[in-house]
């Protein structure tokens, strides 16, 4: 039977036409693939830095809120109270009266109340961690804690002390500020031991243990009931915004063991 050539021509070169027309559609749906693939990864980073926005804010906004409650307490309540201090001590009472003592014993009360409130104005007041730095400010609040005799406090430091910027040093004292607070108020523990590590290449390192009641940490995290689990989102949401490292051991009746670590570039960078 003869066979055309030209027919042979016209499949031949309709084979390659359709493999190209596959070709070519294979080719849109990858590269449409990647583009919206490339959309979504934008969009998840769009939307990532949008929350580490909001999240910034809204400690922005937390932190002049404590300053500003620290300076009217300082500057209404303590000057009140200084006032109240001044008038019991113009009293000149005889041991012999009979209301000395009711005098003494509100006077001896007066001066707590006002070594207490300035001690919590210091405590809320971001401005006494720059000055002084985060070590003092961390041993200060130690200080307080071991005085009011509530656990035994450990205390180490190593290294010499480098500047973090305003932002990174704020966050890293309340981290800390929110781990003693949740030891204080949940671990019953006795002992607490804190140790920051000033290293030579610029990284630093906060260790805090104790030896409480230990909780399960992702449970913790996870848990929607309201008042649960915020203090401690707030640690790891602190420690995501300043790009340290947060670690968190702790098992039921075991104690609780935290590392946040800030890398050398991190720590020294200005922000």
């Amino acid at each position: 039977m003869h066979k055309n050539p030209e027919i042979y021509f016209v499949v031949i070169t309709g084979i390659i036409l359709g493999l190209l027309l596959v070709g070519f559609i294979v080719t849109i749906a990858f590269l449409y693939q990647q583009s919206r693939h490339r959309q979504e990864r934008e969009m998840a980073q769009i939307k990532q830095k949008y929350d580490e926005e909001i999240l910034r804010s809204q400690l922005e906004i937390q932190e002049n809120t404590l300053r500003n409650i620290a300076q009217e307490l300082h500057d209404n309540i303590g000057q009140m109270l200084s006032v109240v201090k001044l008038s019991l001590a113009a009293i000149q009472l005889d041991k012999a009266h009979p209301s000395y003592e009711i005098a003494h014993h509100s006077q001896s009360v007066l001066n707590k109340a006002i070594a207490d409130l300035s001690d919590i104005t210091k405590s809320m007041h971001t401005d006494r961690i720059n000055d002084v730095g985060l070590a003092d400010s961390i041993r200060f609040e130690l200080a307080s804690i071991t005085n009011a005799g509530l656990v035994k406090v450990n205390f180490e430091l190593t290294g010499e002390e480098f500047p973090f910027g305003e932002q990174k040093a704020v966050f890293l004292f309340r981290m800390f500020q929110e781990l003693l607070n949740n030891i204080l108020k949940h671990a019953k523990a006795t002992h607490v031991s804190v140790s920051l590590h000033f290293e030579e290449d610029g990284t630093f390192r906060m260790e805090m243990g104790d030896d409480g009641i230990g909780f399960d940490v992702e449970a913790k995290k996870e848990t929607h009931e309201a008042g649960k689990g915020v203090g401690l989102k707030s640690i790891f949401n602190r420690a995501h915004l300043i790009g340290a490292q947060l670690t968190m051991e702790s098992h039921t009746g075991a104690g609780t063991r935290t590392e946040i670590v800030l890398p050398g570039q991190t720590a020294l960078q200005k922000k």
